[in-house]
């Protein structure tokens, strides 16, 4: 399962990974057995273990001073080391090399969000990890399922030869949050009425809908965790503009093809020797990530094999998933009409025929709320302002609720608007807020920076609400530019950051 030697000298350089379980190889002689994942594969066993006793050596030195809470981030002059205890003793580590080229700046918390991600995804379709440890305790069948997934998973950052991770020109995003789609009062009741008739369709089956527009959330019955785990999956591939493209979230970055661009980078990632390598040899190993795998049939709903087939008729099989919040395996089914994207999911325990059951499903929903669809992508379509929908004058900005999973910021094409010593003076403002809130706790901050190039920075922390603001064009005066975050906060943030 390891990169082909072409590759390796250019893509393993950079990036480092591992995941490891503390409570396997405690003997000596079986200390590779905690290895549950190392990227690149290819690294000599001798290196892989270095990097893991390393991470283990430094979690357990920082235990001492702090049970609750081991290390999260280590300096060193060469590489930054970014941690994160997915699972009781099992840790996700990544070594980061830095480099004299101003595009690797990256703030640490946007790297844990990272592998925050990974983990969150792979437990939704896979379960958790200890679960498939437990059910097989030699390890090939989470390494089978870890290797795919993440490999999978990283082509959406390799520019190239290079790996494009999370860095100070994305200092305007937050992962691991949902961006939403605000509504007029007719189109909401619309709204409401559909996800009405979902439930109604789904009314013996205790099931839960998801309704996007574009890329945008529009309502949700999933709790906040959940919801978020699926809006990424499905603006990762499920969306009209993942479907028409075959690519990643990070396609706008790249020209040329993106379905092209995928396929290579998977290659090149993947370098498999042979099938087996990742099939295993009693268990099939399921790829959600994997590029260009989901179509529209010509009744609307999403298909794709990536879940197999039924032995017989090459129907693909129905995909399933795990919700986290209540711990049940359901059934996902996709429906698309232009914009609109619909998640159904119907716990598999109430589907007692099976795929059977879920075709009949699918009918009763053409059949009942095929009219409230169309009647609320055309109400969504007339009032979306598209791409630059959310787009303030003067303003690159960044609001984020952290108590509802939820963000909203300038469009990418704007961001890029900024200067770059703009952008670098936003990420060390980001960096020291992330400081202050894990040292402190607070939720009660606020930075304002002239930087170099005299744009101001601002950053703000309220009762649960962070906002990001940089003014490029603003008056030379500190004051000029609390009364533009003022303005802000009054128009768009319900006064949540203004001083009275």
């Amino acid at each position: 399962m390891g990169l082909s030697s072409a590759a390796t000298t250019t893509l393993s350089e950079p990036l480092k990974f591992c995941i490891f379980d503390l409570r396997r190889g405690q003997h000596e002689g079986e200390e590779l057995e905690k290895i549950l994942f190392f990227f690149p594969a290819d690294l000599p066993f001798p290196a892989q273990l270095s990097v893991v006793g390393l991470s283990e050596g430094l979690i357990t030195f920082t235990r001492i001073f702090s049970p609750e809470a081991a290390c999260e981030v280590i300096e060193a002059e060469m590489h930054s080391h970014v941690f994160f205890e997915a699972e009781p003793d099992i840790w996700m580590v990544m070594v980061v090399a830095k480099s004299k080229e101003t595009e690797a700046i990256w703030r640490i918390e946007a790297l844990r969000s990272v592998l925050k991600e990974i983990h969150s995804l792979f437990v939704m379709f896979h379960g958790s990890i200890r679960m498939l440890l437990d059910k097989e305790p030699g390890g090939g069948l989470i390494r089978g399922h870890l290797y795919t997934f993440i490999m999978d998973y990283l082509t959406d950052f390799l520019i190239g030869n290079k790996f494009l991770l999370p860095n100070f020109r994305d200092s305007l995003k937050e992962r691991g949050t949902v961006q939403m789609l605000t509504v007029g009062r007719e189109a909401a009741i619309e709204v409401q009425s559909l996800v009405g008739a979902l439930d109604s369709c789904m009314a013996n089956t205790l099931g839960y809908s998801v309704i996007l527009f574009q890329d945008l959330l529009v309502s949700t019955t999933l709790t906040p965790d959940d919801t978020v785990n699926l809006f990424t999956y499905g603006t990762l591939r499920l969306t009209p503009r993942m479907l028409s493209s075959g690519g990643s979230t990070w396609s706008y970055l790249r020209k040329g093809s993106a379905s092209s661009h995928a396929e290579s980078a998977s290659d090149r990632l993947h370098g498999l020797q042979d099938a087996s390598s990742v099939r295993g040899d009693n268990y099939q190993i399921v790829r959600p990530l994997q590029h260009g795998k989901w179509s529209k049939g010509k009744d609307g709903f999403l298909v794709t094999d990536i879940w197999g087939v039924e032995v017989g008729n090459l129907v693909p099989t129905t995909p399933t998933i795990w919700l986290q919040q209540i711990e049940h395996k359901m059934y996902l089914c996709a429906y698309q009409h232009k914009g609109l994207t619909i998640i159904l999911l119907i716990p598999v325990t109430s589907m007692l025929n099976g795929e059977e059951g879920i075709s009949m499903l699918k009918q009763q929903l053409l059949e009942n709320v095929s009219s409230k669809i169309y009647k609320v992508e055309e109400k969504l379509s007339k009032g979306w302002g598209g791409e630059n929908a959310y787009h303030v004058k003067g303003y690159r900005y960044l609001l984020v609720d952290s108590d509802r999973n939820l963000s909203r910021a300038s469009p990418s094409g704007k961001v890029t608007t900024l200067t770059k010593e703009s952008l670098l003076t936003l990420n060390k403002v980001r960096e020291d807020v992330d400081l202050e809130r894990n040292r402190t706790k607070a939720d009660d901050l606020e930075i304002c920076i002239r930087a170099k190039n005299n744009s101001w920075v601002i950053a703000q922390a309220a009762r649960g609400k962070q906002l990001y603001i940089v003014l490029e064009k603003a008056n030379e005066t500190l004051l000029y530019a609390s009364e533009a975050v003022e303005k802000f906060s009054d128009r768009y943030c319900n006064g949540a950051f203004s001083l009275d």
